[in-house]
């Protein structure tokens, strides 16, 4: 009897501790799917509303050293001069730039729409350039080559190409800028909108690496 009421106590001890043990480890599974859900839908929020000066400044403090660690488990390349910083920067300038492609067609004003979508492409494919080469890749206002020499694929080669012709300096020059609106209807610059973010997306899925 007392060997058993010695074992009785012991497991009294032990118990508990399981059972604790486990509690916490559920705790941190459901902790680490919360997380994950939120970085979705802010990544979302990005891409259709722009990025608030939290956000920015969130990823202005990412750390590059976290290509060393982490994205060897994610198979990912990061090149020694890569500028992590310049890339996330310039995302995020893309991401308000989408926000205001938005309400500039909300406003009618279609030109500018499709000009802010034009810039958004560039300073998307700009930013997996700082972050692939460490430098901005050079161009003359050809999406679909800047796209080809950020490694974009083809599909997303095809969506910048699309943008192209709305950079001001190419459309002006046969197109007077009162007449600018009135050359882009609703349903055409809306769709610009959207070729700008397949563009967006993609090089989320490499700046941001999430």
């Amino acid at each position: 009897m007392c060997i058993m009421a010695h074992m009785l106590r012991g497991m009294q001890g032990v118990v508990p501790t399981l059972v604790t043990k486990q509690g916490s480890d559920n705790m941190s599974y459901l902790h680490d799917e919360m997380a994950h859900e939120k970085r979705d839908d802010e990544l979302e929020q990005i891409l259709s509303q722009g990025m608030t000066l939290h956000q920015e400044q969130q990823l202005s403090r990412t750390s590059p050293e976290r290509s060393l660690d982490e994205d060897a488990d994610e198979n990912v390349d990061v090149p020694l001069d890569s500028d992590v910083q310049g890339a996330l920067g310039l995302f995020a300038e893309a991401a308000q730039d989408m926000a205001t492609a938005g309400l500039e067609l909300n406003l009618g004003r279609h030109f500018a729409c499709a000009d802010y979508c034009n810039q958004v492409a560039e300073k998307a494919a700009q930013a997996v350039s700082l972050l692939r080469f460490g430098r901005r890749s050079m161009y003359d206002h050809d999406l679909r080559m800047l796209g080809a020499a950020v490694g974009a694929p083809a599909d997303i080669q095809d969506e910048m190409a699309i943008l192209t012709p709305f950079h001001p300096e190419a459309f002006y020059a046969e197109t007077p800028p009162e007449e600018a609106d009135e050359m882009i209807s609703a349903e055409q610059a809306s769709s610009y909108i959207q070729s700008a973010k397949k563009v967006l997306r993609w090089a989320k899925n490499i700046v941001l690496r999430m």
